[in-house]
């Protein structure tokens, strides 16, 4: 019987091209507006851990009260053996050691005056060793715009956007001026061996890249280190396992009476990320239940209208006798079938959207000229799992209950008026 269906389905466009046509638009939208939702949820948590928060960070106590100042003069000292205990305990995790830092960077003209100065905000990450990570966390072989990454010490990256206003040239010096972890003035040369520029608004204006060990030796910071951040190796955030990872942490090294005792914070622990992530998941999730709801009552409509239309044709399929359960559940087995394929075809397709979006993206950094947030210029989607089953809901049991309730009219259809409905 069902095979039946759909040789008819098949051979009448009118009971199955606009229908299936419907469903699969309705189902695609479904999909795409999942996808960037998600892609925005993951984009933003992504970069924040990678650049700043970390899926867990630890810190001295002294220095997470104070966190926004990025007070080096707090540090946590002892890094190497709190290294080594970590990836001891934790060795699914990846632990960075970073150093952020503020301060003027100094261009010096033939003579050694200063031709150039601007403020900057500098990260010591670990480029040098052979088995570091900083480099894909960072993605900085793609970020770089002209020159090289650092191959040894005392080498440094600029934004390329200071550097063109500062007009640095790749190979010249540039000198950093700031101050230690004992509070005392600070200069350190560096020689500038490439830019890079990240797609994120607030990274671009002004930073600086240098290798952990010479940010040290710049600072007096000898095994020392304002962060450790650890991450998980896929780079997404799972909120259970961090919190159990903290938990774990801090019961075996805080301790409530030494300030530069370490501390591990989650991500959602740290500068109001927490509220971000949920409002972020809230909205995303109240948007793609409205829409869903709201493709199920346009898919249900279309139900409902093509049961209407074929009204006729239902008075003339009782008129030659056929039982009307018999012909209630063959438009029940009609929408399934319509439902069913619109949904592939739909999903299909929004997926496909998706791809690209996840691919390639859409560039907002015309809107993102005077953002503070570490935030990309790109906005991307993400395919997952959901996004594969989301479209059945408006697909397919929107349309059988359009269905459903329209042919609820069968079974008022009087068999004495049939043949007057017919002259007519």
């Amino acid at each position: 019987m069902i095979r039946f269906l759909i040789k008819g389905l098949i051979r009448d466009r009118s009971r199955s091209l606009f229908p299936v046509l419907t469903v699969m638009i309705g189902v695609m939208l479904t999909v795409v507006l999942q996808t960037w939702f998600r892609g925005v949820e993951s984009e933003g948590v992504q970069i924040a851990a990678s650049f700043d928060t970390g899926h867990v960070k630890i810190m001295s106590q002294a220095y997470a009260d104070e966190y926004d100042q990025i007070p080096n003069d707090l540090a946590f000292i002892g890094v190497h053996d709190l290294m080594q205990d970590l990836k001891k305990d934790f060795p699914d995790m990846i632990w960075l050691p970073r150093i952020k830092f503020g301060g003027l960077i100094d261009i010096p003209d033939e003579n050694g005056e200063t031709r150039a100065q601007s403020s900057v905000m500098g990260f010591g990450v670990d480029l040098l060793s052979s088995d570091s990570p900083e480099k894909r966390i960072l993605n900085l072989e793609n970020a770089v715009v002209r020159g090289r990454l650092p191959e040894k010490r005392d080498e440094i990256l600029l934004s390329d956007e200071m550097a063109q206003q500062l007009g640095v040239e790749i190979g010249e010096t540039a000198t950093l001026i700031g101050s230690t972890m004992y509070g005392s003035m600070a200069t350190y040369n560096f020689t500038v061996v490439g830019t890079i520029r990240f797609g994120i608004t607030a990274m671009d204006r002004g930073s600086m890249i240098a290798d952990l060990s010479d940010i040290q030796t710049a600072l007096d910071m000898d095994d020392a280190a304002g962060e450790i951040l650890g991450l998980f190796p896929d780079l997404f955030f799972y909120d259970r396992r961090a919190n159990g990872i903290k938990d774990q942490f801090n019961a075996a090294h805080q301790n409530p009476e030494d300030e530069f005792s370490p501390v591990m914070l989650t991500l959602k622990e740290q500068a109001g990320f927490g509220e971000m992530l949920d409002l972020i998941k809230s909205a995303s999730n109240i948007g793609i239940s409205i829409f869903v709801v709201v493709m199920s009552i346009v898919l249900w409509n279309a139900g409902l209208i093509g049961s209407i239309r074929r009204y006729g044709e239902i008075g003339v399929r009782l008129a030659v006798g056929e039982n009307k359960n018999h012909l209630y559940r063959s438009m029940i087995i009609e929408s399934l079938c319509i439902g069913f394929f619109g949904t592939v075809l739909g999903t299909a397709v929004g997926i496909a959207i998706a791809f690209y979006l996840q691919e390639t993206g859409i560039d907002i950094s015309s809107m993102m000229q005077d953002a503070t947030m570490v935030m990309s210029d790109v906005m991307r989607a993400r395919i997952t799992p959901g996004s594969f089953v989301i479209g059945f809901v408006p697909g397919l049991l929107a349309t059988l209950l359009g269905t459903s309730i329209s042919g609820i009219g069968i079974y008022k259809r009087q068999t004495s008026r049939l043949m007057k409905e017919l002259e007519v």
